[in-house]
């Protein structure tokens, strides 16, 4: 788990040592046991960055498991906004399991801006596979990345009290 967190940290410390095809062949595999509930898509994505690697850019498909990551998520989140229960009203309802309308209808709001932050985030991460060097990359997909996330969280959080307090 902390390897599949800390895996710009990580490239940025074992590039210069391993290269970038052990490193490859980790995020790979790290790619594909991250992520459970989309076993065959995260595989598929995973082997997309090995072929990458096999057509000679195993530093890009190295470096796209950021990008692999924020994709994944938007997948998942936008698959359970099309069908079954949003991700985050699952998530909710373990809290609450009565669950009112104006909460189900928030839960889909919130599920709604994950999706945009994966299509922000996962962009930026972009940015920095193609345009920036490694210790760029690593600073914004291993810090400021996880940052955002941060601050995403605890927005929701502090939105979702002030909700709470105004509905009661």
């Amino acid at each position: 788990m902390l390897a599949a967190l800390g895996w710009p940290i990580l490239v940025f410390a074992l590039h210069g040592t391993l290269g970038s095809w052990p490193l490859l062949m980790m995020g790979a595999g790290l790619l594909a046991w991250r992520v459970p509930q989309a076993r065959l898509l995260a595989l598929g994505v995973a082997a997309l960055l090995l072929a990458a690697g096999v057509m000679g850019h195993a530093e890009l498909g190295m470096r796209a498991y950021p990008v692999a990551v924020n994709a994944i998520m938007l997948a998942l989140f936008l698959t359970s906004l099309a069908r079954g229960t949003p991700i985050v009203e699952r998530l909710a309802r373990l809290r609450e399991p009565d669950l009112s309308a104006a909460g189900v209808r928030y839960t889909r709001r919130v599920t709604w801006a994950w999706c945009g932050f994966f299509m922000i985030n996962g962009t930026l991460a972009t940015w920095t596979v193609l345009y920036a060097d490694l210790a760029v990359w690593s600073l914004y997909n291993g810090v400021i990345s996880y940052g955002l996330i941060g601050l995403m969280f605890g927005s929701e959080w502090l939105l979702r009290q002030r909700l709470r307090r105004t509905l009661t």
